[in-house]
């Protein structure tokens, strides 16, 4: 009797362990309906809305260059003509014939002997007839580590 109650103690202890057996099984199950399902979902339909204009292709910018000798030329940068020298008194004529939209950038390409005094009073008197896009150009220069 005493063998049996023995054995009966030693079965008795519970395990404090836990079956994930029966969740993996759930896992699989629920994996393998959502790939069966995914592919029959038809992506819903997204109604956008429509535009009375398409965007305006950006302006081709004004170039200005002002030489060392203070002479002045003008050109539409990527239109591959030849800068066409001008007074300064008829610099801002000119710009607003060649400016096609209001926010056209104008670049000012000043070489760097030219004071920087005469830049400025080409750019305030630009921006004071209504040129708001303003940019100076600038070459830039190799670091020492090319």
């Amino acid at each position: 009797m005493k063998t049996y109650k023995r054995r009966r103690q030693r079965g008795s202890r519970r395990k404090n362990e836990m079956n994930v057996v029966p969740y993996i099984d759930v896992m699989l199950v629920l994996l393998i309906i959502f790939m069966v399902t995914a592919p029959m979902i038809t992506p819903g339909v997204v109604n956008l809305p429509s535009v009375g204009q398409a965007a305006e292709v950006p302006a081709t910018p004004v170039e200005i260059q002002i030489s060392e000798d203070g002479s002045i030329g003008i050109r539409l940068r990527n239109a591959g003509t030849q800068f066409q020298d001008i007074a300064k008194d008829d610099l801002l004529g000119e710009v607003q014939m060649l400016i096609q939209q209001p926010d056209t950038p104008v670049v000012i390409a000043a070489d760097g002997k030219v004071p920087y005094e005469e830049v400025m009073q080409v750019m305030d008197s630009l921006r004071a007839n209504g040129v708001t896009r303003l940019a100076l150009m600038v070459n830039q220069t190799k670091s020492n580590n090319e």
